[in-house]
This record gives C-alpha cells, structure tokens and sequence, in this order.
C-alpha cells in the first residue's frame, strides 16, 4: 500500500521543528500512538472523524485526534499542500474546545511556511 500524501515537520526560520519537539517532550507509548494515527493519515488521506476533522476553512487546517494510553487527548494540526501533510503544531487537549492559542499558534505557522519545500522527494 503506498502513501497517499507524505509527512513533514512545519520548520521554523531557525531551523527548529516544533511539532517533533513536543513529541519528543512525550513518553514512548504515548509518541507510538500519534504515530501510528499520523500514519494512518498519510496512508488513507482523506478521512474524517474520529480520526481527523478540520479546524480551519480559510487556512485549510485539520487536527489528528489522539487519545493516548494515559487518558489524554492530543491534538496535531496539520495541513495539506499538493502531497504534504505538513504538522504545524501539537498539544494536550485540555478543555471541550479547542484553545485559541493553539489554533493561533497553527495559524501564524501556516502563514510562514515555504510551500517549495514540499516539492522534494
């Protein structure tokens, strides 16, 4: 089965990727899940809920709904340029809806990014 759309990290003008440092703040159980659900993603794009359900029309975010083995939920927003699945940002879902600060936070990522780097294989 091939991938139907590929993964990468949003980068930051620094270099840093914010998403895969979160994951990594993460215990090992818990970074497997994600995991597997991004992957999930990547093999049968699109897909809808529970999965995965848009956050954004105007900036074309979606979120990978985790729950994870210690009872919390996580989130990553994501978005999709032409084969790219680009993970803008992640959190521990605290409340009912979504933190604005979070959805900010994908937003202004969004805005940044340099779509070119998608091109590569």
């Amino acid at each position: 089965m091939d991938k139907i759309i590929a993964v990468r990290f949003f980068r930051s003008g620094r270099g840093n990727e914010p998403v895969r440092e979160w994951l990594y703040t993460l215990d090992k159980e818990d970074r497997k899940i994600i995991g597997v659900d991004i992957q999930t993603v990547e093999f049968g794009f699109p897909l809808g809920m529970p999965l995965v359900k848009k956050v954004d029309t105007k900036y074309k975010l979606w979120e990978v709904r985790s729950t994870l083995s210690s009872d919390k939920i996580a989130r990553v927003i994501f978005t999709v340029y032409k084969d790219c699945m680009i993970l803008l940002h992640g959190f521990i879902k605290k409340d009912q809806q979504m933190p604005q600060k979070d959805k900010n936070i994908a937003i202004e990522r969004r805005k940044k990014l340099d779509l070119g780097e998608c091109d590569e294989k």
